[in-house]
């Protein structure tokens, strides 16, 4: 539910990103009759038993696959282990260039597929790993065999790792209303538009997430309090240096959310 609600709170498109979107979904051959710009932002959940083809892309005349289709908006993995590993391996390319080369005998293509990625996994087999009120059949041997689907290098391309526990039965029989998607996406905007002003004569850049090591070092100065504390993650967690721009970026977001220059 938390995946599906994510393109409502997602900023709007630009003109240049609409166009690419409908470009894409133009040679898939699914833009509805009438309709003349691709303005929504797509959400793409495939089935775990698609082909590494499904998801990439491909065909004897290359197909645009789901990370094409996602463009601009968000694809939806559920159930992450359930995939085959072969076609998860293959996100790693578009995860880091934002784009996918398909090439055949007759012809190479290039398609766009700067996506956000959301996925959702148990935590082990039956479920119950970690949970504090039943305990976990599995075994040592199943969780680890269970987790060991998702390769390191997939995973250190995963910007949020969240934990999500049951809900109690106080909160699932309350009748508060949590906060509605248009003031979550109002926020959301404001510092959209921060990053928009701030990369204005960058080409193909719109956010945080598309920084270079060039721009990281340039737009995420830290405090010292936090540099100290980063210093002391890096070090004691073996972060990599992909994790440490990650983080960087990730930071420099939560500063635009609440308008501050330096991250804190």
């Amino acid at each position: 539910m938390l995946a599906r609600r994510l393109p409502t709170i997602l900023p709007s498109s630009s003109l240049e990103e609409a166009l690419e979107t409908t470009k894409i979904h133009s040679v898939a051959g699914l833009i509805q009759p009438g309709t003349s710009l691709v303005r929504t932002r797509p959400f793409r959940a495939p089935h775990h038993t698609i082909s590494d083809a499904g998801l990439i892309g491909g065909g004897s005349y290359p197909r645009p696959g789901e990370v094409s289709l996602a463009h601009g908006g968000v694809l939806f993995l559920d159930e992450l282990p359930e995939f085959r590993k072969n076609v998860l391996e293959v996100l790693r390319q578009p995860l880091e260039d934002g784009c996918v080369t398909i090439s055949r005998a007759v012809t190479s293509l290039c398609y766009p597929a700067r996506f956000m990625l959301a996925a959702a996994m148990n935590p082990c087999p039956c479920g119950y790993f970690g949970d504090p009120e039943r305990s976990c059949s599995c075994g040592d041997l199943g969780v680890e065999k269970y987790l060991s689907k998702i390769s390191g290098p997939l995973l250190d391309r995963i910007d949020l790792h969240i934990e999500v526990p049951a809900v109690p039965y106080h909160d699932l029989s309350s009748n508060r209303s949590g906060e509605p998607s248009e003031m979550i996406r109002a926020r959301v905007n404001d510092a959209r538009m921060r990053q928009q002003k701030r990369f204005a004569r960058r080409d193909g850049v719109f956010a945080n997430a598309h920084m270079g090591p060039r721009d990281i070092k340039r737009f995420c100065r830290v405090t010292d309090d936090a540099e100290s504390l980063l210093k002391a993650a890096i070090l004691r967690l073996k972060l990599s240096a992909r994790a440490y721009h990650r983080i960087l970026k990730i930071s420099r977001t939560i500063a635009d959310q609440v308008g501050e220059e330096r991250i804190g």
